[in-house]
């Protein structure tokens, strides 16, 4: 009887590994997924931050107030791209220069 056991326990054994293996499969094919979004957006984030560069290099000759809000929100989202790239890339260095310019903003808010 204790032979008929270990044999049903095996194969209930196995077929637990085999259901384990295909859901690390799944799971390993999301995260190579997510890792190409992430790496698309970036390529985004960082095409958009060169152009926002070059705009807010340029001078404002227009002393209207609606202007300077607009460059000030422009340079908001400059920011706040940097801040996200950032995030994403995960590199401690940059972490701590991100959480000082994340500060510097919402002291800018206040």
């Amino acid at each position: 009887m204790s032979f008929w056991l270990i044999i049903i326990l095996c194969c209930f054994l196995f077929s637990l590994n085999v259901y384990f293996a295909w859901k690390l499969y799944k799971f390993s094919l999301l995260i190579i997924d997510v890792e190409d979004a992430i790496e698309s957006s970036l390529d985004i984030l960082n095409e958009r931050y060169k152009k926002m560069n070059e705009i807010l290099q340029i001078p404002i000759f227009f002393d209207s107030v609606e202007v300077r809000q607009v460059v000030s929100e422009i340079r908001k989202c400059h920011e706040a791209i940097l801040i996200i790239a950032n995030k994403l890339t995960n590199d401690i260095n940059v972490g701590e220069k991100e959480k000082n310019s994340a500060n510097k903003i919402e002291e800018k808010d206040s």
